[in-house]
């Protein structure tokens, strides 16, 4: 870390188990409960663990590894911490646009972007899906041109991923906590911002070799202590496969949330009675991905399971939940992460929890001066169903710092 931030080393709260490798946490102020903990250290006992596990204040329970975990690796890679949802990641705009350009009411923004860009997942008998093209747009047919023959190759080798919905789901936003959103910086300059990652190619991706991973464990007869830690080793069979795959998807998500940012600049144009200028700051981020980076002088594997690369003057994006703030960051270079941030406030319940919990009343209360979904659909989405983001912000003053801070005024969910 470079000179300034000297005092701020040493934030982290370790923590060690018997036999596994140490945890860094940056959890200072915030919550993490009894079962992302056990995860955390299962993970941690696993045999090719490179020097520690980096531990985000966004750490909530996920599938096998936590989510807001960093785990950097040799010789091995865990698909299931990778995940389903591959390059599942941000990106935000600027726009010459500022609040006082804003129309009276934004509901009619907010329908042109929910009309421009296919979102949740609405099917019926014998109909497509909602969320997906029904004709996929130039700008999506361009950006696969760019990926098919790539993928070819992939379902050369893996045919039953060639079933997946990949065409049809580019530039498309998907369901649960992807959102689309227009937000004001602290100059009140306008904004858009969007999550979302491989969609249903990533999910088949990864299912699949987290079940090609399992067999190998069963083949070699390998013990672990949750199933979904079932990892590929370098030099086995499925590695290499999984490595091109992996990446492929990573590069759908890019481009997936391109394509969605071009068609909502696009519908913003036809809403806004004045013409603007969009691109004048751009970040575009994944936070589940796994890339072969040099730490501590070693080429090692990174997995950011909900975790943002935060290299010395990298940007990224941190949101918070849809009623809260959102952050546009810059690395700090923190080698104890892992050049590593977290990727959001974090869920601080499941989403069974929060509609059990939360009712219309408080959903409406917590989102007032949103122009968003306003219905029981989105409990499991309201804003204290996750962790306060300035907590979470003060508890990695030592891995970011903030350039811009975004409130939404506008809020499409999947």
């Amino acid at each position: 870390m470079s000179g300034s931030y000297d005092l701020l080393s040493q934030v982290y709260e370790p923590a060690r188990h018997a036999g596994a490798a140490p945890v860094k946490m940056w959890t200072r102020g915030v919550p993490v409960a009894e079962l992302p903990m056990q995860q955390l250290l299962n993970t941690a006992s696993l045999p090719f663990i490179y020097k520690w596990l980096a531990v985000m204040p966004d750490v909530h329970f996920g599938k096998g590894s936590t989510i807001g975990s960093v785990i950097p690796t040799r010789g091995a890679i865990i698909p299931a911490a990778v995940g389903v949802d591959i390059g599942c990641g941000m990106m935000a705009v600027r726009s010459s646009l500022t609040a006082a350009d804003l129309p009276d009411t934004l509901a009619p923004l907010r329908t042109a972007l929910e009309q421009a860009v296919p979102h949740g997942r609405r099917v019926g008998r014998g109909k497509r899906d909602t969320g997906s093209w029904a004709v996929p747009p130039e700008a999506a047919t361009r950006a696969w041109a760019d990926l098919a023959p790539d993928f070819d190759r992939i379902t050369d080798r893996h045919p039953a991923l060639a079933k997946a919905n990949a065409l049809v789901h580019l530039g498309t936003l998907g369901t649960g906590n992807h959102f689309l959103e227009m937000c004001l910086d602290e100059a009140d300059r306008v904004w858009f911002m969007l999550h979302s990652g491989s969609r249903g190619v990533g999910n088949m991706i990864g299912t699949h070799f987290i079940a090609l991973a399992r067999r190998e464990m069963e083949r070699f007869f390998i013990n672990l202590p949750d199933a979904d830690l079932a990892y590929l080793a370098e030099g086995t069979e499925h590695f290499d496969d999984y490595v091109q795959a992996v990446d492929w998807a990573q590069r759908f998500a890019m481009a997936n949330r391109a394509v969605m940012m071009t068609h909502a600049i696009a519908a913003a144009r036809q809403v806004f009675d004045r013409p603007f200028t969009a691109h004048l700051e751009a970040v575009n981020c994944h936070h589940n991905y796994v890339a072969r980076e040099r730490h501590f002088g070693q080429e090692v594997l990174v997995t950011r399971k909900g975790a943002v690369r935060a290299a010395e003057g990298v940007m990224g994006i941190i949101p918070g939940s849809m009623g809260a703030k959102s952050f546009i960051v810059r690395g700090r270079g923190n080698a104890d992460s892992f050049c590593s941030c977290a990727h959001g406030a974090g869920r601080v319940m499941s989403r069974t929890e929060a509609h059990r919990r939360f009712t219309l009343d408080d959903h409406l209360r917590d989102t007032a001066g949103v122009e968003c979904r306003k219905d029981a659909g989105v409990l499991d989405e309201t804003p204290r169903a996750y962790k306060d983001i300035d907590a979470v912000m003060a508890a990695q003053a030592d891995l970011v710092e903030i350039v811009h801070t975004l409130k939404q005024v506008v809020c499409v969910k999947g």
